[in-house]
């Protein structure tokens, strides 16, 4: 972690709960303090032009514009405050527009204490390097700061090819998949199959709902569920 002065976060987020874990969250990250919370682009604004902010917590959907609007207002004001996205956007030219403009981390909702604290304690290795790099192993150790972690574990018997193949065929049916169907489709068992839809509603990337047929008791529908525009 870094020395001396703490790192100032403001938090940008529309949702009262949201943004009340949010800043619970900085303040026990060590070297971090929140310095504000707002709760919409108007009040954000207000915010950086009274207080020092060395890096923003920021909901891309926003009641009053989108917060990489707000991100260019903030550039075009000389405030160079770095970016940590705090969304559910999964559009990754979303993602390449929003580096250009200064972010530096994106971080998926829904997320745990444990994510942020891994994502804030790795902008503050990359903010305390200081001084000339000896050579470019040293930028890219500096640069390496910031990358992600290697992505969670999946819970045991799953695997990442068949939730990529179990994903790509929820996602291209509209009206959504039962557990036989979806084995069908990817080529598993049906007992299989219900394990990674089960994982899938876990994560807030697909719901279930009941489908009644002719007869007998309705079976469970699986539907995947688009990040929001």
């Amino acid at each position: 972690m870094t020395g001396g002065e703490p790192i100032r976060v403001l938090i940008v987020e529309d949702d009262p709960v949201a943004a009340d874990a949010h800043e619970l969250y900085v303040g026990r990250v060590p070297g971090f303090t929140a310095v504000g919370v707002a709760h919409s682009r108007a009040e954000a604004v207000r915010l950086l032009d009274r207080r020092a902010v060395d890096l923003i917590l920021l909901d891309l959907y926003l009641p009053d514009g989108h917060g990489l609007q707000l991100l260019r207002a903030m550039r075009a004001g000389g405030h160079q405050a770095d970016v940590v996205a705090v969304t559910s956007a999964r559009d990754l030219a979303l993602v390449r527009e929003g580096v250009s403009l200064g972010v530096v981390q994106y971080v998926l909702k829904p997320f745990t204490f444990a994510t942020l604290r891994e994502r804030l304690v790795r902008y503050a290795e990359f903010r305390g390097a200081a001084g000339e790099a000896s050579g470019q192993d040293e930028v890219d150790r500096a640069l390496g700061a910031l990358r992600a972690p290697e992505p969670a574990a999946l819970p045991k018997g799953l695997s990442a090819p068949t939730l990529t193949a179990v994903t790509t065929a929820l996602r291209a049916s509209d009206a959504g998949l039962t557990a036989a169907e979806l084995a069908v489709e990817v080529g598993i068992s049906r007992i299989t199959a219900r394990r990674y839809l089960e994982h899938l509603v876990t994560a807030h990337r697909a719901e279930r709902s009941p489908r009644y047929g002719q007869v007998g008791r309705p079976e469970l529908q699986y539907r995947w569920l688009p990040a929001r525009h």
